[in-house]
């Protein structure tokens, strides 16, 4: 008589940033673990269809941008020609590759890929959890597990009103993937991805025009950072119409006419663009994962509650599914936390000092809080700026736009939040998030040495300038 199965010691649902990275820590740990994705590649969103071929396409688009508008000024005289399918292939290329390194760091850890779509099931005699997975034939199999981590992500949020339409009304996958550039593009919504992939085409030729129902773009920004941006990006060609609701959509003959009203209400107007590109934000994705069965219901935004990451006996969630920063980098280090947690290890994420990253040009990068939020909650603070057109080394690459802002506590001088908007921001950033994390100081910054020239230096300059002895860099 065959003996059955060897339960899994871990069972995750997802194959992300959150998926992947808990499937490869618990195989680290030698824990048996196995990973169901329903894709047929690993890397989920993030990977496949956001922040990776997004990157790609950012970064060729920024520098067929600098050929036509900023080569000739430092004596470069070039004739660039758009090769979109080049572009887009080249962007193939290297998602294909990454999802082939994970593939290859799930064989090195010993983590076993599942592909199917995986759900709950319920829980067997002895107390494992069940998950069932249905492949792309059909064919199905149960596995069972003493624990299973929910990460199954999210995905973009519909419009009321505005049905997607292949090719004219898109969400951010098909902006990836566009094959030819429009002449106008309407995107509604002024957060991340719509100013990203917005960009992106801004600087291939399209008219680009950001529908946005608040009165300014990227909530959640520092406003005077916000402010400062939406000015960059004007000046860029980008045309904004803050405080407007898009109520309708209506694909015509050669393209799409938006029905658009003021948000505070009055008269509607009408109009009209090539493609439309909804881009209002992403929604956790729970669709047929059986959480009936185990007693969870999401809350009414559709994020799934947890205890230390813990929903119920056996069974956890992390990333995007669950609340916190809709960030591939979070999701990465829930999944550290939530498999050294069920191997008996600490695990802890602080949700304060997660960076995020605008990746146009300049760049937006902030870790922690937004003067908003300290003038919100009454906390005395000492600011201190720096501007890039200070700053040799973007003077000199004539990349001026931007400043650093570091916000400091009146009393201690703890760091509390540092905002950068200027080139390679999302890299500079992270020597601010690792003196918060150690309780530093803007004196700890502004009293170590940054080498000359550099883009950082203006980080120290703004340090400096918490107490008032800014120096030129």
């Amino acid at each position: 008589m065959a003996e059955a199965p060897v339960p899994y010691d871990v069972v995750i649902i997802g194959g992300g940033p959150g998926g992947y990275n808990a499937a490869i820590r618990a195989g680290q740990l030698g824990l048996k673990v196995a990973c169901v994705e329903m894709r047929a590649t690993l890397g989920g969103t993030c990977l496949n269809v956001g922040c990776m071929p997004s990157k790609a396409l950012l970064h060729a688009s920024e520098m067929f941008d600098a050929a036509n508008s900023e080569f000739a000024k430092i004596g470069i005289e070039v004739q660039p020609k758009l090769n979109l399918g080049q572009m887009h292939k080249a962007k193939d290329d290297s998602v294909t590759a990454l999802t082939k390194g994970i593939e290859f760091l799930f064989k090195k850890n010993k983590a076993d890929w599942i592909k199917g779509r995986g759900k709950i099931v319920g829980r067997t005699q002895e107390g494992l959890s069940k998950v069932e997975v249905t492949a792309a034939d059909g064919s199905v199999q149960t596995l069972e597990a003493k624990n299973i981590v929910i990460a199954t992500g999210s995905e973009p949020t519909p419009l009321p009103g505005v049905a997607f339409e292949d090719g004219k009304v898109i969400d951010s996958t098909g902006a990836l993937s566009l094959p030819a550039v429009p002449k106008k593009l309407i995107v509604i919504g002024a957060g991340i991805i719509g100013l990203e992939l917005g960009s992106v085409w801004r600087r291939l030729g399209a008219e680009v025009t950001v529908v946005e129902f608040l009165d300014r773009i990227t909530p959640g920004m520092d406003t005077e950072v916000a402010t400062a941006f939406q000015r960059t990006l004007t000046k860029q060609g980008m045309v904004f119409k803050l405080g407007a609701k898009v109520t309708g959509a209506k694909p015509v003959k050669d393209g799409v006419e938006l029905t658009v009203e003021p948000s505070a209400g009055g008269a509607a107007e009408t109009i009209k663009g090539d493609v439309v590109l909804v881009a209002i934000g992403r929604r956790p994705y729970t669709e047929g994962l059986g959480l009936e069965t185990i007693g969870v219901t999401p809350d009414k935004r559709g994020f799934i509650d947890h205890d230390h990451f813990k929903v119920a006996d056996g069974v956890w969630v992390i990333g995007d599914v669950t609340h916190g920063p809709m960030l591939a980098h979070k999701a990465e280090e829930d999944a550290v936390a939530v498999i050294d947690t069920i191997a008996g290890k600490y695990g802890h994420v602080d949700y304060a000092l997660v960076p995020s990253v605008v990746y146009t040009f300049p760049e937006v990068a902030w870790v922690g809080q937004t003067e908003d939020q300290l003038k919100a909650a009454g906390v005395a603070y000492k600011k201190g700026k720096f501007p890039f057109t200070a700053n040799s080394r973007a003077k000199i690459n004539h990349e001026t736009d931007g400043f650093v802002k570091v916000l400091a506590d009146a009393a201690t001088d703890k760091v509390l939040g540092v905002h950068i908007m200027g080139p390679q921001a999302g890299e500079m950033i992270h020597e601010a998030a690792i003196t918060m994390s150690f309780g530093g100081a803007s004196e700890d910054i502004a009293r170590t040495c940054h080498a000359h020239p550099t883009r950082s230096e203006a980080v120290r300059q703004a340090a400096m300038d918490v107490e008032g002895w800014m120096m030129q860099a």
